[in-house]
């Protein structure tokens, strides 16, 4: 009998059986609990039979929690549709891209209103040149509910192109070779790659990536246009699970790289480009505790290390001889400057550095190594770099915005020092800066570090903790939040709420250091930093607890289900997106996506000592008998990088153990991966979805948000 007999509480709609429309929390299945051992603990796992993809009784009680979820907040339904239209209403629907130039082309994408897809378009010769649309993600995705372009690659000639799709969300792709001249795709095919192409110099020849059972990139392959994929070779495999294999094209063109990445050590290969049959070349042999990656110049590969560096340096190699015995400083490490990365032109290179917990960029003439500084005038801000696929360009492009800048497009020119906006993001309904206002505090974490966070605000903000709040955070894999312009939640700060992104170690924000200390027998820090974060908030009156929520996603999730298991007094309502919250589990079983090679971020469970410290925060084992802030999950069905049964299970167990009345929902997308939909507009209803959430959440825990 299916544990989803209707039970009280549950009934089946009329005309309608296979929709759900529950008064209750669906009722959830008791079965025999998987029951293992390590180091002489039993591990019990009451919900593990929800991995059972393929059971119909698990879509169904997925479905029933979503049933339960949309008549839970069925009321906001009005609220939803008001945020998607105010959400819409501050993006371009109709819009393109800022042209960049590659080997006789210039490239952009441009969107088209009612169109979920870019589509990708090019001019020969000039920006003003006829327009060839050289693919229309809109018609490939025609009837289909997921689409994914896993990449987009154009041969040296501009002849052909080849692109990845998925269209199952679980990262499976199939490659395609596309004519250019003609429009007919050739039958080149190859299903079951994964992400990552470069081309040969000959435009016939390229290489592509396979993956393993875990969706650990681990081999690339060669093809030659005309030939069946059955002749391809293999040409490199990486057999250690710690590392995973990418491929690309150097800027100068004249290497194909084959990165052999892990969290602790790297190791490159290289292939001239018009050689495509030579074998593979090692860079720089593997070191343990030792990471680099490569860039080519004439005559040299510059290097970015963390060898006898703590904040990385770059180093000059001779083509000749890379290895480590021939590295000269380019630029020399510091304690106080990060140097996060960096790109080549052929006279110049620019880096990106972090100091003081915001990023910088340093212009080097590759002559005489003169150097000089990119400035920008907020307090806090983003800026990335941009196109640049062209290795003789003397204009650097980057994008900028702050909390309160749209996006910015510019060209710096790398001689004289000037940079020229090229498109400024428009918000047709609307923007005025003056409405807002830019803070950046440091916070004093309980042991001493300084915390950067990055707030915005409705201007007048009542520092009496009358308003609602949104704090945000990530913190894991050296990923760094900036603090960028996000259209979204001015829905929120144009409604009273205040926003703030804490930079908690895990990420880079403060040099590398910020990031080894939020890892591993470290990774506490992150959630400390965080919950020290949120009670800096309320004791300096920018919010109440019953007005504070707390959101993150993935590894950030699982950020949100340690502080709701610590400190769920300090949060009105807490969302939680795809989160990594089963982590014992997850790290014992090498076969899922991520785990073996994130030994080396989270620790290994098989290690005495690693398995202590992790189940001391894993949500999932650390579920209490006491009362939750109002708790929204999602999940998708798809999602290969934390599954479906992860945030499922936990919920499963909050409901049997959670004390309260607060409510608990989960919504699980039935189309979409591990970011949601990937439709613009369905993207937009998911975060109205979860906006409307927040807003309810807090307006019934205090008076009425303005």
């Amino acid at each position: 009998m299916s544990f989803l007999a209707i039970a009280a509480g549950v009934s089946l709609a009329l005309g309608s059986p296979q929709t759900l429309v529950p008064q209750a929390p669906p009722p959830i299945a008791k079965r025999v609990p998987k029951l293992d051992t390590l180091h002489g603990e039993v591990l019990r796992d009451d919900y593990h039979w929800m991995r059972d993809k393929a059971h119909p009784d698990v879509a169904r009680y997925l479905r029933a929690e979503n049933a339960y979820t949309e008549s839970g907040l069925s009321h906001t339904k009005p609220l939803q549709d008001t945020l998607y239209r105010e959400m819409l209403g501050r993006i371009k629907e109709t819009d393109l891209s800022v042209p960049f130039h590659d080997r006789g082309y210039w490239y952009y994408t441009r969107t088209e209103r009612g169109k979920s897809y870019p589509i990708f378009c090019r001019r020969k010769g000039s920006p003003d040149g006829p327009e060839e649309v050289y693919l229309d993600q809109n018609a490939l995705a025609r009837g289909r509910k997921f689409h994914s372009l896993g990449g987009v690659d154009v041969s040296p000639d501009g002849n052909l192109l080849l692109y990845l799709e998925d269209t199952t969300a679980f990262r499976e792709y199939t490659l395609h070779v596309k004519d250019l001249r003609t429009g007919e795709l050739l039958p080149e095919s190859i299903a079951n790659v994964w992400n990552g192409t470069a081309w040969a110099e000959d435009g016939r020849t390229f290489f592509y990536m396979r993956a393993d059972s875990a969706k650990r990139g681990n081999a690339v392959w060669r093809h030659t246009i005309g030939t069946p994929a059955a002749a391809d070779v293999k040409i490199f495999q990486e057999d250690n699970v710690l590392h995973n294999v990418s491929v690309f094209r150097s800027k100068s063109g004249k290497y194909v790289f084959i990165p052999a990445d892990g969290f602790t050590s790297s190791e490159w290969r290289v292939i001239p480009a018009a050689r495509p049959n030579a074998p593979p070349r090692v860079l720089a042999a593997r070191r343990p505790m030792v990471e680099y990656s490569a860039e080519h110049v004439d005559g040299a590969f510059l290097i970015r290390t963390n060898d006898a560096a703590g904040n990385f340096r770059i180093v000059r190699a001779p083509e000749k001889d890379p290895s480590p015995a021939n590295w000269r400083d380019w630029l020399p490490a510091s304690d106080s400057v990060f140097v996060e990365s960096f790109d080549v032109f052929r006279k110049h290179a620019v880096v990106s550095e972090r100091a003081s917990g915001l990023r910088r960029i340093r212009v080097v003439n590759l002559a005489d190594r003169a150097a000089h500084f990119i400035t920008f005038p907020d307090v806090a801000y983003g800026v990335f770099p941009s196109d640049n696929p062209d290795f003789g360009a003397t204009k650097f492009r980057f994008s900028y915005s702050s909390l309160a800048t749209p996006t910015g497009v510019y060209d710096y020119d790398l001689n004289d020092r000037t940079r020229r906006l090229l498109k400024r993001q428009e918000i047709p309904s609307g923007f005025d800066s003056s409405r807002y206002q830019v803070r950046r505090v440091l916070v004093a974490a309980r042991d001493g570090e300084q915390v950067p966070v990055s707030l915005l605000l409705p201007k007048g903000f009542p520092m009496d903790g009358s308003r609602p709040f949104l704090l945000y955070a990530y913190g894991s894999y050296g990923a760094t939040l900036e603090p960028t312009f996000d259209s979204e939640v001015l829905s929120l700060v144009d409604r009273g709420f205040g926003y703030a992104l804490a930079h908690v170690r895990g990420g880079e924000e403060m040099g590398r250091q910020w990031y080894d200390r939020g890892k591993m027998l470290n990774k506490k820090n992150t959630f400390y930093d965080f919950i020290d974060v949120a009670d800096f908030l309320v004791r300096r009156r920018y919010a109440s607890p019953n007005g504070l929520v707390a959101n993150g996603a993935s590894a950030g999730g699982l950020l949100m289900g340690v502080i709701v298991n610590w400190r769920p007094d300090l949060f009105g309502a807490v969302v939680a997106d795809v989160p990594f919250v089963d982590v014992i589990n997850t790290m014992l079983d090498a076969s899922l996506p991520l785990t073996a090679q994130e030994w080396d971020q989270w620790g290994n469970p098989s290690n005495p000592e690693h398995y202590a410290y992790m189940k001391s925060y894993s949500p999932y084992d650390n579920v209490a008998a006491q009362e939750y802030p109002s708790l929204l999950v999602t999940t998708s069905f798809n999602d290969s990088q934390v599954m479906y049964w992860e945030p499922a299970k936990w919920v499963a167990k909050l409901r049997a153990t959670k004390r309260g009345s607060d409510p608990l929902y989960l919504k699980t997308n039935f189309a979409g991966g591990h970011g949601g939909s990937s439709g613009r507009y369905d993207r937009l209803r998911e975060a109205a979805f979860q906006y409307a959430f927040m807003i309810d959440a807090v307006r019934a825990r205090r008076a009425a948000i303005p």
